[in-house]
């Protein structure tokens, strides 16, 4: 980090969703709640895809690291927006808001990927379903899965490279609950137009083309499902609506905030809500628990823990 951040600007101020005190207590108490229900939703999902050997398959292993990632992509700001929803000083270092900058893009970058790999999946179990087990091995899963992550950090890197080191002498207010990259680059002490392109054909471009591959495959695999009538092509169509409906909700934001980034809006503050806290639990909701398989896994999960937890108890009253 360079001398003229560290003896211009060392911490930013952060804004809440609102400045009355007895809104801000109830949302305390909402986004707390809302919290953890996402961390104890997801990770269940991720204990219970591991514990029950029937959902070792691709669509699952994709969808318990789409849990973990969403776990991820609700924790690097929301405890700290809860804590800041008790504080009157809403503050976060220099650092802090590079490292939340970095983590943003690395989870959002890699769900977008993985989202990508899990329509990919779909395509491949609806279309071409006579050679899903050969094209989706473990092996492929598991590229799929790393590659996510390494796009997330490579696209994190290639954003923060150029952040850290604009010159921020003032003002210092961020008008988001966290430090969302459009909204610190707009900080500078310095012409923002070329950051503001870089940022445009990287995030916005990853935003974009991700979304429209998205379409394009779940076009092509609706279509393939119109054609068919059974029964079992009619619940395929039902889940992939849901597909859509949670992609558009994590897309839409992301695209409105980072594919136009010269202006800024209030909605975008609202906007940064879905992606990073609605959208982490709507996975959970409605790619997995509508799903009668993990439902029954969740059951069978729940059968063993208590009969363990009988046989600690009885051998404590022998003892």
């Amino acid at each position: 980090m360079d001398q003229e951040n560290k003896s211009g600007v060392t911490e930013f101020i952060l804004h809440s969703l609102s400045g009355s005190r007895e809104l801000q207590l109830f949302y305390f108490a909402f986004f707390t709640l809302f919290y953890l229900s996402i961390v104890l939703g997801n990770l269940l999902i991720v204990l219970t895809v591991i514990s029950e050997p029937a959902l070792h398959t691709p669509m699952y292993f994709l969808l318990s690291n789409l849990s973990f990632i969403d776990v991820c992509l609700s924790t690097f700001a929301t405890p700290k927006m809860i804590i800041d929803f008790l504080m009157e000083h809403k503050t976060i270092s220099f650092e802090g808001c590079m490292t939340q900058i970095f983590f943003l893009h690395v989870f959002a970058g890699g769900e977008m990927m993985l989202l990508v790999a899990m329509a990919y999946d779909r395509y491949v179990a609806i279309c071409r379903p006579l050679y899903y087990a050969s094209i989706m091995s473990a092996r492929k899963c598991t590229i799929l899965v790393v590659g996510s992550w390494l796009t997330g950090v490579l696209h994190s890197i290639s954003q923060l490279a150029f952040t850290v080191n604009l010159p921020f002498c003032g003002p210092n207010k961020v008008d988001s609950f966290f430090c969302d990259l459009p909204l610190v680059i707009k900080l500078a002490c310095t012409n923002t137009f070329t950051f503001e392109v870089l940022m445009l054909s990287d995030s916005g471009l990853m935003a974009m083309t991700s979304f429209v591959l998205l379409l394009i495959s779940y076009t092509v695999i609706l279509a393939s499902v119109r054609r068919r009538s059974s029964a079992r092509m009619a619940k395929a169509r039902a889940t992939l609506t849901a597909h859509i409906t949670v992609v558009t909700l994590f897309f839409g934001p992301c695209i409105f905030i980072y594919a136009w980034p010269f202006s800024s809006l209030p909605v975008d503050k609202v906007l940064s809500i879905f992606y990073t806290v609605f959208t982490p639990l709507l996975n959970p909701m409605i790619y997995t628990l509508r799903n009668k398989e993990v439902i029954s896994a969740m059951q069978k999960l729940r059968t063993r823990h208590e009969v363990i937890r009988n046989a600690l108890k009885s051998r404590k009253l022998l003892s």
